[in-house]
Order: C-alpha cells, then sequence, then structure tokens
C-alpha cells in the first residue's frame, strides 16, 4: 500500500513540475527555439533539410537548394517495393496538378538498393512519370534522411524547412493535404 502511495506521489510530482516547466517558458523563448531548429541542418520537424546533389534520368546534377522559394514532395522509392508502386501514379497526378504552384516533386531512387538502374529508366517510361527522378547510387541520401521504409517521404516548405515526414505509400488526397499544410 505504502509503495502505490509513494508511487502515485511521485508521478502527480512530475506531472506537476511538467506543468510548472512548460508554463514558465515565455512565448518568445519558444520563437527563439523554433528559429533555432530551423536554422540547424537535420531530419527532425522544423530543421532544414540535409542539401544534397544527385544525378536525374538525364544525367543532369540536381541540388535540393535549388529549389529554395518552392515546397518539395522529397519522396524515396525503389522499382520492386510494391507500396511505392502503387504510389507512383498519385505522385505523378499530384505532379501534374500542382507543379504551377511552386510545389515539386522530387523523386529519389535508391538505387544502390535497385537489382539494376536500367531497370528505374523502364519503370519510369512505362508509368510515363514526368517529375524528377533522382539516382542515389550510393545511398548516400538515402543514409543521410535515414530512410528505413520505402516509400518515405519528407514534405518541406519555402524555406527548405522539414514540415513532416511519411513513411508509406501516400495517396493523392493525402498529399493534397499534407501540401496544403506545408505552407
Amino acid at each position: 500500500m505504502r509503495k502505490n502511495i509513494a508511487a502515485i506521489l511521485f508521478l502527480i510530482g512530475l506531472v506537476v513540475y511538467g506543468t510548472y516547466d512548460y508554463l514558465k517558458e515565455s512565448p518568445s523563448d519558444a520563437i527563439q527555439m523554433s528559429e533555432l531548429e530551423a536554422n540547424e541542418v537535420g531530419i527532425r520537424k522544423g530543421q532544414r533539410a540535409p542539401d544534397f546533389t544527385l544525378a536525374d534520368l538525364q544525367g543532369n546534377p540536381v541540388k535540393l537548394s535549388d529549389y529554395k522559394g518552392k515546397r518539395v514532395m522529397l519522396n524515396f522509392w525503389a522499382t520492386w517495393c510494391p507500396p511505392c508502386q502503387v504510389e507512383m501514379p498519385h505522385m505523378q497526378k499530384f505532379y501534374e496538378d500542382y507543379r504551377h504552384q511552386d510545389i515539386v516533386v522530387l523523386g529519389v531512387n535508391m538505387t544502390a538498393i535497385e537489382n539494376h538502374q536500367e531497370d528505374v529508366q523502364k519503370f519510369v517510361n512505362k508509368g510515363q512519370f514526368t517529375f524528377p527522378i533522382l539516382f542515389d547510387p550510393k545511398g548516400d541520401v538515402m543514409q543521410a534522411y535515414q530512410v528505413t521504409a520505402y516509400p518515405t517521404t519528407y514534405l518541406l516548405d519555402s524555406s527548405g524547412v522539414i514540415k513532416d515526414k511519411f513513411v508509406g505509400a501516400m495517396s493523392y488526397e493525402t498529399m493534397k493535404k499534407y501540401a496544403m499544410e506545408m505552407k
């Protein structure tokens, strides 16, 4: 009985302290912290997405920071991944419907885990995907973004700050919803 009372008092103390600690932070402290985080490069919400340069299907270098000023859906995918296969037509439709609204779709193919790089071009041609597809042949970008499940999509605002991360296949409706929230 005494142990239960002690545990309950301990928990109440934690709740009271947590509430006090939360309330003592002034709004200006919260703003300063979020500004600090936005200047910090990382893969968490509120941080600036790590920059990278990868080649597109034509071999041209594409740099993430070149899209500053636009909202970016950064999608990691593979040709052999069933959820990716389901998601790609939705990405294409979203790209077609929103590309004139300063929203960019970048499909980063996890080339390092593909059977053959040629499979990517065949997959893209067959699906008639026209949004930029980038090759990550060594898996460096996949590793930098700690992609462990496929597909994974990072949603960046126009400053390159991560607003959200979505693991798993996204529907067109979900893409629309997240895109409107990334403003």
